[in-house]
């Protein structure tokens, strides 16, 4: 480990000060969650509300600015995955976790193994996620499961709530990833297992509360996955540290937490681009790879975050995160005609990243006869310093081989197309944003009626280098506000009636040099101003004792940069164009969902989405009434667990079915729908008088041979094979 990144470690140790009080991981049994507190505090950047019955979702979660609430008193559609479930599952990242939920559908970065997630027809980079409400501290391809408390899906845009993601997403939906803390019990548990092909992993996770009322707490977290895959010949290494320090006190609550993640796989199977066709999927277990490729990826990122009650109706917050992160890929994404015959050329890029980001905040609690209010001032800053270098082989020599008979090639030199020096790149973009925000909460009849109201603006700097020189070519510096508005009605205590008008913003995209035929685009390199995608949503929530369901439609608008003939020359196409943000994608459509535990010996999460989205308004290339390119029209999953007559025995089954989807904007090139079962059972005991839990589970029982995604990045139709049949076990005991 470098000397830099040594005093950034020492640094966010020292952070290590404080709390965040919260719900434990389960301990001594699978089917049980120790909580610190069930009592949740409205509104608090900090304390957890408690695990839903069922373990498996939280009753609410984090709203942005708003702070953690309780699901029926939010205006907006969310989920909240608790830790419970990641372990039961054995899932190994956040994609593994989102594979329950019927409004998320998983995909892949743009030239990348970014794992990347589909909300409401648009994308979710995980670059994009918060981690305890900050923006880009996580690691930012991949984030394993063993760093987190709670997976938290916000559904819709979300600029008021959070500010504008760093990395243009979110339109869709946000996710936001809470660290894990120390249960009310000490543990000390260790986990061995071993995936089907042969691939080792053992974790340790150790925490302690402290002090007389156990206020304080410590967290330490240990993993390492090593070994060959499910598929064929892909190998890869995981390391994973993370240490966090909480503090529950009356006025003040804080915490810290620090991570370390290496995640290195040889032979990654790529992503693949169509062309003319769509050719038939190859064996699910088949890596059409070349054996020189790889991808490489070491983070070091913390984060601190604490809370203070000025009075008993003034509280503020504060929090600060950092990152720092190298990545390296040697990569050959091939291009396949429907024949499944593929050509392809290296790709070789290296990137350091540089993070800071932070926000503070003040809440005001006040009342005027039967009237609640509550004032929330909040500012957010974040800044990114990206170092990036690339190197290509002949664009004009591409490699063959075949999908379903691939064909290992020696390494072409990577030296016909050179930006930067790998191994010490250049600042090739720099990005600061800024933002303030003012929230207003009114309660009414007794908390029957919240209405909550609200702007933020929001401030983007961003400034692109030469990859060679480090020269500045261009760059842009503008702002926009983006307005709140929601109301919740509680006609019962059951049921909660909630409608929202937020929109999401990014910053504008860059107008390219030449169109489809290699026209002249007359305001080519000029970068668009920030824009914003409108949302007006309507739903439903329902919560038993025991169980629980949500119903909304909703409705998205989006400006999509288009190209369109140059207004000197009109009537004249071919001759020059004009690119602005002049065409729209509109997304529309109803989500269901459903959770808890109906019954004492079971437990359900599942839902369904409908999705229209077309393009209401097209441009060249960009036909009018055409579908975006990978959003299907229907997604449904369930996921059951049944606790058997056998003490300590439980079943798990999960079944999940996406519609067709398009992998080109003219809509003619479709993927087939496809079904997926997955299967588990574990079992907890004692072992020599401490508890001992036995899990397996068999993911893609059936081994279906589906393409599962059709791009995650605009107008980019790459196609993902999904895993093949993977089977997993695991034990653990704890002490």
């Amino acid at each position: 480990m470098s000397t830099k990144r040594n005093v950034v470690l020492s640094a966010a140790c020292a952070l290590a000060l404080g709390s965040t009080a919260a719900s434990a991981q389960q301990a001594a049994s699978p089917a049980s969650s120790e909580k610190l507190d069930e009592v949740v505090v409205y509104g608090s950047q900090v304390t957890l509300p408690p695990a839903y019955a069922g373990g498996q979702v939280a009753s609410g979660g984090r709203a942005g600015i708003l702070g953690n609430l309780d699901l029926l008193d939010t205006p907006f559609s969310t989920t909240n995955y608790t830790s419970e479930l990641m372990v039961n599952q054995q899932a190994k990242s956040v994609a593994d976790v989102l594979l329950n939920d019927p409004n998320v559908r998983v995909a892949r970065g743009f030239g990348n193994f970014q794992e990347l997630f589909i909300m409401r027809g648009f994308p979710a980079y995980s670059d994009d996620m918060t981690y305890n409400g900050i923006y880009g501290i996580l690691p930012r391809q991949f984030v394993a499961s063993e760093f987190l408390e709670r997976v938290e899906v916000f559904r819709g845009a979300s600029a008021f709530l959070n500010g504008a993601a760093p990395g243009g997403s979110n339109l869709g939906g946000a996710i936001n990833l809470v660290p894990k803390r120390a249960p009310a019990e000490g543990l000390t548990r260790f986990t061995a297992g071993y995936e089907n092909a042969a691939a080792g992993y053992f974790a340790a996770d150790v925490g302690r509360r402290f002090g007389a009322d156990k206020a304080t707490g410590v967290r330490g977290n240990f993993a390492y996955r090593d070994g060959e895959t499910s598929v064929e010949d892909q190998d890869r290494k995981l390391t994973v540290l993370s240490f966090g320090v909480d503090h529950q006190g009356d006025q003040l609550r804080l915490s810290a937490d620090v991570g370390y993640q290496d995640h290195h796989i040889d032979a990654p199977r790529p992503s693949v681009t169509p062309i003319g066709g769509v050719a038939r999927a190859p064996d699910a277990d088949t890596n059409f790879a070349q054996d020189w490729t790889y991808t490489d990826e070491e983070q070091l990122f913390g984060v601190v975050r604490a809370e203070y009650d000025l009075t008993r109706s003034v509280s503020t917050w504060g929090a600060f995160g950092m990152r720092r992160g190298e990545e390296k890929n040697v990569l050959a994404n091939p291009n396949a005609l429907a024949d499944g015959s593929l050509t392809a050329y290296r790709f070789d890029n290296a990137r350091k990243d540089d993070v800071y980001s932070g926000e503070i905040g003040l809440r005001w609690d006040f009342t005027t006869g039967a009237v609640e209010h509550r004032v929330i001032l909040s500012g957010s800053k974040f800044n990114i310093d990206s170092k990036n270098a690339y190197a290509f082989s002949n664009f004009f020599a591409p490699f063959a081989s075949d999908l379903n008979h691939p064909v290992n090639v020696p390494a072409p030199a990577a030296n016909f197309f050179v930006g930067g020096s790998m191994s010490d790149p250049h600042t090739t973009f720099e990005t600061d944003t800024s933002s303030y925000a003012l929230a207003y909460v009114l309660k009414f009849v007794d908390g029957k009626v919240i209405l909550t109201l609200g702007a933020r603006n929001q401030k983007i700097e961003s400034e692109n280098f030469d990859y060679n020189t480090g020269a500045r070519i261009s760059g842009f510096d503008d702002s926009k506000t983006t307005p709140v508005a929601g109301l919740v009605l509680r006609p019962r205590d059951s049921v909660s009636i909630f409608a929202n008008y937020i929109e999401g913003l990014v910053a504008g995209d860059t107008a390219p040099f030449f169109g489809p035929a290699f026209e002249t685009v007359v305001n080519g390199g000029e970068i668009q101003k920030p824009f914003a995608a409108k949302q007006v949503e309507l739903g439903v929530k329902w919560e038993a004792d025991d169980f629980g369901a949500s119903l909304s439609a909703f409705n998205v608008t989006k400006s999509v940069g288009t190209l369109s003939d140059d207004a000197d020359n009109p009537g004249t196409p071919g001759v020059e164009l004009l690119y602005g943000l002049t065409g729209e994608v509109r997304n529309r459509g109803i989500e269901a969902s459903v959770f808890g535990q109906p019954l004492e010996m079971l437990r359900v999460i599942g839902g369904i989405t409908w999705l229209d989205s077309e393009y209401s308004t097209g441009g060249i290339g960009l036909p009018q009434g055409n579908s975006p390119i990978g959003t299907p029209d229907l997604q449904a999953n369930v996921n059951v667990e049944w606790d058997l007559p056998v003490e300590g025995l439980t079943l798990e089954g999960r079944a999940m079915y996406t519609a067709s989807q398009y992998a080109d904007t003219a809509n003619a090139l479709k993927l087939d729908s496809w079904t997926r079962f997955d299967i588990g059972a574990r079992y907890a005991t004692q072992l020599a008088g401490r508890p001992f839990n036995l899990r397996a589970r068999i993911d893609n029982v059936t081994n279906e041979n589906d393409w599962i995604s059709a791009g995650g990045y605009p107008f980019q139709g790459y196609m993902v094979l999904g895993a093949p049949r993977t089977f997993v076990l695991s034990a653990s005991v704890d002490f």
